[in-house]
């Protein structure tokens, strides 16, 4: 537990609530901490246009500029404005191979502080403590570092280096706890919570008319805390569970905002077939890395049932061959397919993922055995799943095949586990009609503010706002803070 001081009763609101403590929530609470960006005095940014526009006014920090300003015309790998400039601040060239130092500088001033909460399942790092410690990560190893304490000069001091600049999930998880300590964010975090619902008092719910909607919004509750003395425009009650040392009990806070920032991993996909639901069929890796760690399969047992032409899928494959145990893989694409993620990776940084790629594709080209203990199964759809461990699958022929095989991995993707918004946040969703998802259909949010355009003074930011990758979360978290820092009156110092 790092935050033990919850007073399960008090009906006095936080100003701000953040459900989710990974890098997004993190980054939040250092900027709600007080600590404030400025553009460094003498350093001079590589593009020209927002080098002239920081050299406007440059005694006032990044949170109390006008984002869209600075942002217009910025080009990157995100579609969201604030994150490529955030990001453009911190790593001014790093997309072109660059090293040029961050302009920013930070400073301390505590009187701008925002009090908040940061709820989390567990330590801070969110979702990277599901993923295995060995694992590399797919961004280069500076990129996952956040503000004012960079990832790489971490690692040297732990005396660690990187493996083609990428560093691994367990060092990721590390970096992020020594963070939260290193800058005073302890007391911000309460971790062992679950967040089982998130419901709007009304006090001023405003939702589009772009989607159909019942006439009493589903966020409503009969009667918001009598001492709420100021009208803020927004007030939220979010209840669940937390666990410490003595147990688990129930807890409720009211918050002025709310923050979603609970990522993705939560509840895998699924095929949606007959037999997906028998015992040995699985949607996590860590289920194949507990069935090897048990013995429930080994060198000699049948083939284990890989589904998926990702990342994750690929990981698997290599840890299941490092383990010496046999591999069917099937996938719905072409192995040439552009939008296959092998397809946009330089093979140099990633020299595993290529491996797995090449593997997939000699396979097709040669027939089987090729690898040894690798059946490819390009462009196949499995059919189902039957009791006695037997798969049948179908080609882009229709032509049915039928494997026997031990264990099955469906990993295809995931999405976020809202089911602690009514109607699974649907509602607030760019799609209403469609479930939330970080690729598809993410949360719809000003992209100036990160603030849903159907609830005032809910936020949502990473990958529920659709951005994936850390080194663009952070600008969720610069969108969000200034947004804050407006409500709470807290004027430039």
């Amino acid at each position: 537990m790092l935050h033990t001081d919850l007073d399960q009763n008090s009906t006095k609101p936080l100003p701000v609530v953040i459900i989710g403590n990974g890098p997004s929530g993190i980054c939040l609470s250092y900027l709600l901490s007080g600590y404030t960006p400025y553009v460094r005095r003498g350093s001079v940014h590589p593009n020209p246009i927002l080098q002239r526009k920081l050299e406007e006014t440059p005694e006032l920090s990044i949170l109390d500029q006008d984002m869209e300003y600075l942002s217009e015309g910025l080009e990157g790998r995100s579609s969201s404005p604030v994150a490529l400039l955030f990001d453009a601040l911190l790593r001014p060239d790093t997309d072109f191979g660059g090293t040029a130092d961050s302009v920013l500088t930070w400073w301390h001033h505590p009187d701008r502080a925002v009090p908040h909460l940061v709820l989390g399942k567990n330590l801070p790092g969110g979702a990277w403590h599901s993923i295995e410690g060995s694992m590399f990560t797919l961004s280069q190893g500076d990129w996952m570092g956040l503000p004012d304490l960079q990832f790489q000069d971490w690692m040297s001091r732990k005396k660690r280096g990187f493996r083609n600049n990428r560093a691994t999930a367990g060092d990721i998880v590390q970096y992020y706890q020594y963070y939260v300590a290193k800058k005073g964010l302890k007391k911000n975090f309460l971790c062992g919570t679950v967040v089982t619902s998130v419901k709007s008092l009304g006090v001023d719910a405003d939702y589009s008319n772009q989607c159909s909607r019942d006439e009493v919004s589903r966020w409503d509750l009969p009667e918001k805390p009598q001492d709420d003395s100021k009208d803020t425009g927004s007030l939220f009650q979010i209840d669940g569970f937390v666990t410490t040392l003595s147990g688990t009990q129930p807890f409720s806070v009211y918050a002025e905002n709310v923050v979603l920032a609970t990522g993705t991993y939560d509840s895998p996909s699924w095929l949606g077939i007959q037999g997906e639901d028998l015992p040995f069929v699985h949607h996590k890796l860590s289920a194949l890395e507990d069935a090897v760690r048990t013995k429930e399969i080994g060198t000699m047992s049948d083939p284990v049932l890989i589904v998926g032409a990702g990342l994750t899928a690929a990981d698997a494959i290599l840890f299941a061959r490092h383990c010496n145990i046999p591999v069917i893989h099937a996938f719905r694409r072409s192995v040439n397919d552009p939008a296959l993620i092998f397809n946009q990776l330089p093979k140099t940084m990633y020299p595993e993922y290529h491996k797995v790629h090449q593997m997939m594709k000699e396979e097709v080209a040669s027939g089987p055995g090729l690898y040894e203990s690798y059946v490819s199964l390009p462009e196949h759809h499995i059919v189902s799943f039957t009791e006695d461990r037997k798969c049948f699958f179908q080609d882009k022929s229709g032509r049915q095949k039928v494997y026997n095989i031990s264990m099955a991995f469906v990993l295809i993707g995931s999405n976020p586990n809202l089911s602690y918004l009514p109607n699974n946040g649907m509602d607030l969703a760019v799609d209403c009609e469609q479930p939330v998802s970080s690729k598809r259909n993410p949360i719809d949010v000003d992209p100036f503010t990160y603030e849903s355009v159907h609830e005032k003074g809910l936020y949502a930011m990473g990958p529920l706002a659709g951005d994936n990758f850390v080194r663009f979360v952070q600008g969720g978290a610069l969108a969000i803070a200034s947004s804050l820092l407006k409500k709470a009156n807290k004027n430039p110092p």
